[in-house]
Formats: C-alpha cells, structure tokens, sequence
C-alpha cells in the first residue's frame, strides 16, 4: 500500500504542476488545463524524460555545489585554520557537528531554492512544446521560440532568409 500511495502522490504532483503552469498559460479552468498538459506530455514522451533527468541531474549537481562551498567555509570557520576567524569561531573541540549541521541547513535551503528554477523549467518546456504544435514555421504561423533554440533543434521559419 505504502509504494502504490507513493506513486499516486507522485502522479498528482506531476499533473498538478503542469496543470498550474497551463492555468498560468491560457487562463482555463484547472480540469481542463490537467487534460491539455497530461496529452501535451504524453505526445512528447521521450523529450519529457530526456529534459527531466537533464534538469535533474543539473540541478543534483548545483545543490552539491553550494553545499560542498558551505561546507568548505563551514570546516574553515569552525576549525579555526583561518586566521581571519580565530577570534571570532568559537572554540569546539567537535566541530563536524555544526559543519554537518551548516551542510544539512544549506541543502534545504538550496533545495528550495533550485525548486523554483526546476518550476521555471517546466514552465519554459511547456511553451516549447505548445510553440512546436501550434506553428510550423511558415509565414502564417512562424516559431515564436528563441532563433538559439531554432538552432539546437534545426527549426526555421520559413519566411527567414538563408544563410
């Protein structure tokens, strides 16, 4: 029961987050807005997990990086092997406990914050997604995406000149 509570939590937080990022886009009300997001993901499924483990991956490693900074001033600071510090560090003859506590702190709060990147990702895959399925490029409906992501994917609008 336990793994079957966990996957369902897992399948509404995912359908709810798209669904707020569509409210967010069209404006519709939340029911609809869940159906167009799930069939929008659905249709692109492979893209889905490629961006999702990507993002993953790059935000795992921007969280290992501020902690392992925090980290690192945290044993500078309260091993007192800086001479900038020494007056003001207290004197700890175990000091792994607030290093390990500083590292626990900054993972938190650095989660919280890469939450809101991770949310901000999903938002710009989403129009990516509605940009690739309402245009084709032509003249009466050109890509409204960025001429850098036009580049990666090998998209043009056809009423641009050749280079």
């Amino acid at each position: 029961m336990k793994c079957c509570f966990w996957c369902l939590e897992k399948c509404i937080k995912f359908i709810n987050r798209n669904a707020y990022i569509m409210v967010a886009i069209y404006g519709k009300n939340f029911c609809a807005s869940a159906k167009d997001a799930f069939l929008l993901l659905m249709r692109n499924m492979i893209r889905v997990a490629i961006l999702d483990k990507v993002t993953d991956f790059l935000l795992f490693l921007g969280k290992l990086l501020v902690v392992g900074l925090v980290g690192i001033f945290a044993f500078f600071f309260f091993s007192g092997r800086v001479k900038a510090f020494e007056n003001t560090a207290p004197n700890l003859h175990y000091y792994w406990v607030p290093i390990l506590t500083v590292a626990v702190g900054s993972y938190l709060i650095a989660h919280g914050f890469f939450s809101v990147y991770a949310m901000c990702v999903d938002t710009l895959f989403l129009c990516f997604l509605e940009d690739l399925e309402r245009n084709d490029g032509s003249a009466e409906r050109p890509y409204m995406m960025p001429e850098s992501l036009r580049k990666v994917l090998n998209k043009k609008n056809k009423a641009e000149p050749v280079e």
